[in-house]
């Protein structure tokens, strides 16, 4: 879809994403890629003493799902992109925690798409992260990236 028909559906949810579990396993890993290793997170047995009831994911591990569930979804893809670039976020909310083994799925709602430069796109999507079976989700953000045609 050209980058100018994308523009017309500025206002509008453009796309709804795949479930995708959040693992222990996942959650783990992401501990040991960016140093936090919370009990909250990783230790099971001193989690399930807190409110949650046992670990949760990260809240940055939550957000940084982002492209796998932009990549999961219906959006409407720009033709001809050459590169995309995260470029970063208006507003960025933790609601509730993702407990360990639940699915997440992302909803996005085109905020802004404008031409920076010839070729260079600007858009910013309203991002909701939904907790399957939960009434709040994990997230809202407002979340802009670059795409070069």
């Amino acid at each position: 879809m050209a980058p100018g028909a994308i523009k017309e559906l500025v206002g509008q949810v453009v796309g709804t994403s795949e479930w995708v579990e959040v693992t222990q396993e996942r959650i783990n890993q992401f501990a040991e890629a960016t140093g936090d290793f919370q009990f909250i997170h990783i230790d099971a047995e001193k989690a399930k003493l807190t409110p949650f009831g046992g670990t949760i994911a990260h809240g940055f591990l939550t957000l940084s799902l982002i492209p796998l569930l932009t990549q999961e979804s219906d959006c409407p893809r720009p033709e001809g992109v050459k590169m995309g670039v995260n470029y970063g976020g208006n507003k960025t909310r933790f609601l509730a925690p993702v407990r360990s083994g639940k699915r997440v799925r992302g909803l996005f709602k085109l905020l802004e798409l404008d031409e920076k430069r010839p070729g260079q796109w600007q858009q910013t999507m309203e991002i909701t992260v939904e907790i399957e079976g939960e009434p709040k989700p994990a997230l809202i953000c407002e979340w802009i990236t670059q795409f070069f045609v």
